[in-house]
């Protein structure tokens, strides 16, 4: 077997911790520390964020989603096969590595969403975009670091604890929809997503898809009429 080969290196902002950009062959690997943080071969969970929640939207004429993390594109890429060609999609991704792997050696694998007409990416905190921006989104889909328990930066906590789960709810517009992906379930989340005045659905997915793999977690959040 062939030896990975290393395409880049990016700092994780704020937490001192290096994020790695991997290739063997035609599989991509992307890791924090040591740690693989997602694999090119395993986004059947990552897909199932953009197609659930865009779904959950379908009705609206003028859709606004916020994607919350870019990874590998996946997300964003199943987000604009759910949208009209009237949707917007703002892709909030802090690391601007992130960004030009995916206009360079990652864009093959998600069919280049970036190209998109409808795309605008921001290179900025997405915590910095929920706090300045009210009834803006009709989706808001969270794909950051990994879940509640983070992994890459400490930071990234405020995005699952009260007051970040109270700007999103501020930031949808009524009817919208937060959509959390998490390695795992989270008891103490499902309440506090609860406590924050969500109607939530918990559902679980796979990281592989209809082929099976690990089970991830997928929070819907809805935000009332």
């Amino acid at each position: 077997m062939k030896r990975w080969m290393l395409l880049g290196v990016a700092q994780a902002s704020g937490d001192r911790k290096e994020l790695r950009l991997y290739r063997r062959d035609e599989e991509f690997s992307i890791r924090v520390d040591g740690s693989e943080l997602m694999n090119s071969r395993v986004h059947g969970s990552e897909d199932s964020l953009g197609d659930l929640a865009c779904a959950r939207i379908a009705d609206c004429p003028l859709p606004r989603v916020l994607i919350g993390g870019l990874g590998m594109g996946y997300t964003l890429s199943a987000a604009l096969r759910g949208l009209s060609a009237q949707g917007r999609v703002i892709v909030a991704e802090l690391i601007p590595a992130v960004v030009e792997w995916n206009r360079g050696p990652l864009g093959d694998l998600a069919g280049h969403p970036l190209r998109d007409d409808r795309v605008t990416v921001r290179e900025v905190d997405v915590a910095k975009i929920l706090r300045a921006e009210q009834r803006a989104y009709d989706a808001i889909l969270l794909d950051v670091d990994n879940g509640p328990e983070a992994l890459t930066r400490t930071r990234n906590d405020w995005l699952y604890a009260l007051n970040g789960l109270s700007a999103a709810f501020a930031a949808l517009r009524p009817g919208g929809v937060l959509a959390v992906w998490s390695a795992g379930p989270d008891k103490a989340f499902n309440e506090r997503l609860r406590k924050t005045g969500f109607e939530v659905e918990e559902v679980c997915v796979r990281a592989n898809g209809a082929r099976g793999g690990s089970r991830h977690t997928i929070w819907f959040a809805g935000r009332g009429a």
